[in-house]
C-alpha cells in the first residue's frame, strides 16, 4: 500500500513537468523557413527543487525523469533559467584549501555538467544516500549512473530550468 502512495506524487510531478514542457514550446509558422527546414531537436532540463526530480525534455516531450539531491537550507539551489556551458568526465573537485582528484571519494562523482553560474552544476556524487533530499551545497546531485546517462544527452547551450521553492 505504501508503494502505491509513493506512485501518486511521482505521477503528479511527471504530469506537471509535461505541462511545463508544453507551455514553453514554440512552433514555427506554417510555410516559414523554420517549418520547411529539418527541425533541430530542442533539449532542456527542468528541475523541480521541492520534489527533488530532474526531467530531461526533448522536443516538448519528457524523455526521462531522475531523482536528484538539491541544495540544503543553508546553501539552497538557485531558481531560474540557466544554460549548460561545459561537460567534464571524471572532474577534479576544487574547494578553498582542498583538491580531490577523480576517484571514489570525489564529491562530484564521475561527471560534471557546468551551468552558466560559477560553481553551479549538475554532477554525480560519492554520497548516493543524499539523492532525494535537500543536502547539496546548491548544485544538483545525481547518482553516478544517472548523470552518466544525462551527460551523453546534453550539450553546451542546452537550457536548464531550476523551478520551485527551496525546502
Amino acid at each position: 500500500m505504501a508503494a502505491a502512495a509513493n506512485i501518486v506524487p511521482r505521477l503528479a510531478v511527471a504530469a506537471a513537468l509535461v505541462f511545463f514542457a508544453g507551455a514553453a514550446g514554440e512552433a514555427a509558422a506554417p510555410g516559414s523557413a523554420a517549418a520547411v527546414a529539418r527541425p533541430r531537436s530542442t533539449r532542456r532540463v527542468v528541475v523541480s527543487i521541492p520534489d527533488c526530480t530532474l526531467a530531461l525534455i526533448e522536443n516538448d516531450r519528457v524523455v526521462r525523469v531522475f531523482p536528484v539531491a538539491v541544495g540544503a537550507e543553508a546553501s539552497p539551489t538557485p531558481r531560474g533559467a540557466f544554460q549548460v556551458i561545459n561537460r567534464i568526465t571524471n572532474p577534479t573537485y576544487y574547494h578553498p584549501g582542498k583538491v580531490i582528484p577523480a576517484g571514489p571519494s570525489n564529491p562530484l562523482g564521475t561527471r560534471w555538467i557546468g551551468l552558466n553560474v560559477k560553481g553551479l552544476g549538475i554532477h554525480g556524487t560519492d554520497a548516493p544516500e543524499s539523492i532525494g533530499r535537500a543536502q547539496s551545497h546548491g548544485c544538483i546531485r545525481m547518482r553516478n549512473r544517472d548523470v552518466e546517462e544525462l551527460f551523453e544527452l546534453l550539450r553546451p547551450g542546452d537550457a536548464v530550468e531550476l523551478r520551485g521553492e527551496n525546502r
